[in-house]
């Protein structure tokens, strides 16, 4: 076997890594660490924890419905000027200040169980926070995860190109000595000069793609230095280990899912609170005072108090406010129906997505199988042709055809690894989980 095609099986093995090139400005981070790190600070993650947030304080807010309310004053007030007596101004009598001091009480005894709903209501919007915050964290990693395949792809290009060169060097250095023989032409120079220059800009081009994603990456973990993939084997190919039942199972369980599910019992719970305004509601109220005896000057009500308590209950019942009520029925009913569809659609939803990314992931493993044994063929093939070409019996357009199409199966196999990774990716995000 000749070097030059050694050099090509190179990309099909660990070995072709080390001839990677690292940018020295960035820092290798691992893929855990970076999805970490975009998770955590990613502006779609913090608003969704956010929404967790103010969803467990509406729900101790509806809970605390359940309470009785509880106010407290206490007050001082001074009265003075003049009064009529028989139509005779005369000063206002008696003590300028007076006090009083209140404790009140109100609980709801019945409201129809408006309460009880809006309290499930708010449970089941939590509910839906909580898939809201696994789906944006598993939007997040299938970003971050393109962006570090993609540097991993580029690399991978980087490495070709790097091959593509040496060879097409090692194809100007032949047109060049058989030329001087005068076996050749000055133009098998020009045309393995011309392969030259497309080596070195595939490798520009690859080195380009590289910094780019490496930028994103940086912008996704908000990391205030360039970060970049760590170096990896990327010959391995992506594989799912979990059964399509199973998977089936996941994802229809999965977070997108169970957030429209969530939605749809908050939009129940609140068609059901809406219906309660059509009943009366009782409640009962206690208070207990004290007035303080007045005084003369201010002392905040210093002295002996009389009391006061009461103890009431009362009955409501609205006959008719404009319609009210009916118009905020019908929407809660209109809101449950949309509800209702965009969970049927969004189970729909993800047997298609799943369905897609099978296929893209199943097609991609069988290109990489297909690419690996095109590349053995098309490097057989420039083998046999330079051998030829350095014999005389074939012309360098045959040796750069052969070049091409070798070139042409590194790109699809790097491709196709990349394209079999994201559809893992995506399956991944569809679950909303990590799969072996």
């Amino acid at each position: 076997m000749r070097p030059e095609y050694v050099g090509f099986l190179l990309l099909l093995s660990p070995a072709w890594v080390a001839a990677q090139r690292v940018d020295p400005a960035a820092r290798p981070i691992a893929l855990s660490e970076a999805v970490q790190l975009a998770q955590q600070h990613s502006p779609t993650t913090v608003q969704a924890r956010n929404a967790l947030r103010t969803g467990e304080s509406a729900v101790r807010q509806n809970l605390s419905q359940f309470l009785p309310t509880l106010n407290l004053s206490y007050s001082g007030n001074q009265a003075g000027g003049t009064q009529f007596v028989q139509g005779t101004p005369v000063p206002v009598s008696g003590l300028p200040w007076t006090y009083s001091r209140t404790i009140n009480s109100t609980l709801s005894l019945f409201d129809g169980g408006q309460r009880w709903y809006n309290y499930k209501a708010a449970e089941a919007s939590l509910d839906a926070s909580v898939s809201t915050e696994l789906t944006q964290r598993y939007a997040v990693a299938l970003t971050v995860k393109q962006q570090y395949y993609a540097i991993l792809a580029a690399r991978e290009s980087e490495s070709a190109a790097l091959a593509q060169l040496e060879q097409a060097q090692q194809n100007l250095l032949v047109a060049a000595a058989k030329m001087a023989a005068g076996v050749a032409t000055r133009a098998d120079s020009l045309q393995a000069a011309v392969g030259v220059g497309n080596a070195k800009l595939a490798i520009l081009n690859a080195q380009n793609l590289v910094a780019n994603a490496n930028a994103v990456l940086t912008r996704l973990v908000a990391s205030p230095v360039t970060v970049t993939a760590v170096e990896t084997d990327t010959s391995e190919a992506a594989q799912i280990s979990v059964d399509d039942d199973a998977l089936a199972r996941l994802v229809l369980d999965g977070p997108a899912v169970r957030q429209s599910a969530a939605a749809l019992t908050a939009a129940k719970a609140t068609h059901k609170a809406q219906a309660t305004p059509y009943l009366p509601t009782i409640a009962a109220n206690a208070s207990y005072g004290q007035n303080p005896k007045g005084s003369q000057t201010f002392n905040f009500g210093g002295g002996p108090s009389s009391l006061s308590t009461r103890l009431g209950f009362s009955l409501n019942y609205t006959i008719f406010n404009n319609y009210t009520r009916e118009q905020q029925l019908v929407a809660a009913r209109v809101n449950e129906d949309n509800a209702d569809a965009q969970y049927r659609d969004q189970k729909l939803f993800a047997q298609q997505s799943l369905t897609t990314q099978l296929n893209n992931f199943r097609t991609a493993v069988q290109k990489i199988e297909l690419q690996l044994l095109t590349i053995q063929q098309a490097g057989e093939a420039l083998r046999v042709v330079q051998q030829r070409y350095s014999l005389g019996t074939a012309a360098l357009l045959e040796v750069l055809t052969a070049q091409t199409a070798l070139d042409v199966a590194r790109a699809a196999l790097i491709q196709a690894r990349l394209d079999a990774r994201i559809a893992k990716a995506g399956v991944e995000a569809l679950a909303g989980r990590d799969l072996p």
